[in-house]
């Protein structure tokens, strides 16, 4: 199967949950013997314009201009709009929220190849709410609705996208990790150097991801686990006021930034971990819950419908903004108080195979 994957960033130029499972997705089906080829729009000049990559190609295109977060790529759009539909047999686009997404669908709708769309998370952290509520009842549906095939990662998420109206296939594919990579057994990190109780905090330092609650949460926990300290790996612009933040509520020599951590060292960031807290106001099934989960490591994580009854398995969920609570559940978790299915649950559920065979497989049946 020849197939034209759309993806509006990539991993490793991009760290990331998305990125990662865009890279793994194509390197894994090079790997059975399709022909991949990712278009993407580049964030570093000194990459090539075309570049083959553990078995796929890379087409990038540098941005024209960016709109709330959404980078907008006139190369990609001429690239899109000229594509030979006889050279590839299915086109496959990752989130509707970029403009590279939108432009897929035109394609499609003028003709194109057959189209698969993956939801990798309904909202975005770049906007407000209310921006995306008009963006998913207009632009957002008609691009679900041109696609053959749209990927959700739970029967939650199916039900959301349903509710906006979209009348498009959809196939629910869990989204997975390797099993065998992030496991309990193995080493730790010297990243982490603490003797007492580590909280741990994995994403990018923006405000969507909200890791000034992480912060806030950590010095109220220490109230009852005083030798307990948080470590944040990711980079971001809020880096700065996170910092200012530690030192006003006089937790800073408790707080370590990490920077970002390789993909290959986070089990071992992860087994140096006694709780992971993400209280992220939007989210779709993020790797970084599941990565955990399958460390053995319990999860507090924001009460987003596509999350709830995951991290019930391995942890607690609580309502976005809520720092009390946070601070509550993560020192449950710290005392040993938390349900302990998490890595059944994964492996049981969201194996990384799995994903890419299902993914595969529907790929194969709307193909040409």
């Amino acid at each position: 199967m020849r197939i034209l994957r759309v993806a509006q960033k990539l991993y490793p130029e991009v760290p990331g949950g998305g990125t990662y499972h865009v890279h793994a997705m194509s390197r894994d089906q090079a790997a059975m013997g399709h022909d991949v080829t990712v278009l993407t729009v580049g964030t570093e000049s000194d990459r090539p314009h075309v570049e083959e990559r553990e078995g796929y190609t890379v087409v990038r295109y540098p941005a024209t201009l960016s709109l709330l977060g959404n980078d907008i790529s006139a190369g990609l759009a001429r690239h899109l709009a000229g594509v030979d539909t006889t050279e590839f047999d299915v086109c496959h686009a990752h989130s509707h929220l970029y403009f590279s997404t939108n432009l897929a669908a035109l394609q499609r709708r003028l003709g194109g190849l057959p189209l698969a769309i993956t939801n990798h998370g309904l909202y975005s952290q770049n906007a407000p709410q209310w921006v995306f509520d008009a963006y998913l009842r207009t632009l957002g549906r008609w691009t679900f609705d041109r696609a053959d095939a749209v990927f959700c990662y739970t029967d939650t998420d199916r039900d959301r996208v349903r509710d906006l109206g979209v009348d498009a296939r959809i196939e629910v594919v869990a989204n997975g990790i390797d099993t065998e990579r992030f496991t309990p057994a193995g080493s730790t990190t010297d990243l982490i150097d603490h003797d007492g109780p580590v909280v741990l905090f994995v994403g990018r330092l923006i405000e969507g991801k909200r890791p000034a609650d992480a912060v806030r949460a950590l010095a109220a926990v220490r109230t009852a686990h005083p030798d307990a300290a948080l470590y944040l790996c990711g980079e971001g612009p809020r880096r700065d006021d996170l910092a200012a933040l530690a030192n006003d509520l006089g937790v800073a020599d408790a707080v370590t930034f990490c920077g970002q951590v390789p993909y290959d060292a986070m089990p071992g960031v992860y087994r140096s971990a006694d709780a992971l807290v993400l209280p992220s106001r939007a989210e779709g099934v993020p790797r970084t819950v599941m990565e955990a989960m399958a460390t053995g490591v319990p999860v507090v994580a924001s009460d987003l419908p596509q999350m709830r009854d995951l991290v019930a398995s391995g942890g607690y969920t609580v309502a976005v903004g809520d720092v009390e609570g946070f601070a509550e559940r993560i020192g449950a978790c710290l005392d040993g108080a938390y349900p302990a299915g998490g890595r059944e649950r994964i492996v049981a559920e969201h194996a990384w195979g799995e994903t890419v065979a299902r993914t595969t497989e529907v790929l194969a049946g709307i193909s040409r």
